[in-house]
């Protein structure tokens, strides 16, 4: 009776971790499907010349740079920051959803 148990304790510390590394796993998939699209779609014959006209444009990249410097990638994120990645999981779950 003992041994059982142990051996259900045991894999309940164990399911504990594996659906943390499942939903980590889960965003990083959201993530990169967004970025893989957002790349695809930035050549878009549609957005193509406002694109390339906003890469010259010094004043957008000047606040561009402004703006992600409100931003951070380490472990403790501040609030923006955390607004921002969860609308960036939210559209590339959407997205993800959508082509799947």
């Amino acid at each position: 009776m003992r041994i059982i148990l142990a051996i259900f304790v045991f894999c309940l510390l164990l399911s504990s971790p594996c659906s943390a590394q499942y939903a980590a796993q889960n965003d990083a998939k959201y993530i990169a499907t967004l970025k893989a699209v957002v790349n695809y779609k930035i050549d878009d014959e549609e957005n193509l010349s406002a694109i390339e006209q906003l890469r010259e444009n010094k004043r957008f990249n000047r606040d561009l740079m402004q703006m992600l410097e409100k931003l951070q990638n380490t472990r403790t994120k501040n609030s923006t920051n955390r607004k921002v990645y969860n609308i960036l999981l939210k559209a590339g779950k959407d997205i993800y959803n959508e082509l799947n």
